[in-house]
């Protein structure tokens, strides 16, 4: 597809808009309109089933027969995991996985302590902590639309690079600068360097494993940053409990170190060996 970075930034945009008006309404209604916190989770259980039904009349169409019909699995059909055990044979793939299980960790875990951290360790009241939650997911948002036309001109790998070490620096000033507002600022523009990260990975695995394991591929590596979003964030409330929430920075600064190191990688696959196995 053309312009494809600039159309999956898009596309993942708006699951920023979603993340972004999220916290602001359940922190309006739990602290403004006196809501039990439990209350929010109706509205979310009524947008699931009108996500649910949407997507299912939009993709009903799309059945697995007529996939392998368009994409017949290479060599040969195999079974229903034939594509994924070959997906798995290429480095493109475990690097791409390795390294989204680590930024879902990153990106849940800002979200998730982020209103904890802001009011313990900044003295931020309930509100504006919930507010500075809202500016990270803002910051993803407007990453994704932004930045989606920024990293073709420089190149996605590159691109995915510079992010990190920007998201670096900014996590080194929200930690080291113990003022409310800094830190606000500085995690809205990590979340705005971030943002465009995901759907980046995406379009450089596309382009360097052939189009039958681009599903398999991607759905892997998709699976893993999910459990990065579960393992993370349950890890650093471990440690919070018992070391403190101020604990979260640091460990933070190693997750976003340790990627930036894993991404590195990447740039020894030049585009002639993308073929080779594992």
């Amino acid at each position: 597809m053309a312009n494809s970075h600039e159309v999956l930034g898009f596309f993942h945009g708006f699951y920023g808009v979603g993340a972004t008006i999220s916290p602001l309404v359940a922190t309006s209604l739990i602290i403004k309109a006196g809501w039990e916190w439990y209350s929010y989770y109706y509205l979310m259980t009524g947008a699931a089933v009108i996500a649910l039904v949407y997507s299912t009349s939009a993709f009903w169409g799309e059945t697995g027969s007529k996939y392998q019909e368009e994409n017949p699995s290479f060599p040969g059909r195999g079974g229903v995991f034939a594509q994924t055990r070959l997906a798995l044979t290429y480095k493109v793939t475990w690097i791409c996985a390795v390294f989204l299980f680590l930024y879902g960790g990153i990106e849940v875990a800002i979200g998730g302590w982020i209103v904890v951290f802001m009011t313990n360790v900044r003295h931020g009241d309930p509100f504006e902590s919930g507010m500075a939650e809202t500016g990270f997911w803002l910051g993803i948002t407007v990453g994704r639309f932004v930045l989606g036309f920024v990293s073709p001109r420089i190149g996605e790998k590159m691109s995915i690079a510079i992010y990190i070490l920007l998201a670096i620096a900014l996590e080194l000033i929200f930690w080291l600068v113990p003022e409310f507002i800094v830190s606000a600022v500085a995690v809205a523009f990590v979340g705005f360097f971030m943002g465009t990260i995901f759907p980046g990975v995406v379009i450089v695995a596309t382009r360097l494993l052939p189009k039958n394991l681009h599903v398999a591929a991607i759905g892997f590596a998709a699976a893993l940053s999910m459990g990065g979003g579960a393992v993370f964030p349950f890890m650093i409330g471990a440690i919070a409990q018992a070391k403190g929430v101020m604990v979260l920075q640091p460990i933070l600064l190693a997750m976003l170190a340790v990627s930036l190191g894993i991404w590195a990688m990447m740039f020894r696959i030049p585009q002639q060996e993308v073929s080779h196995q594992v």
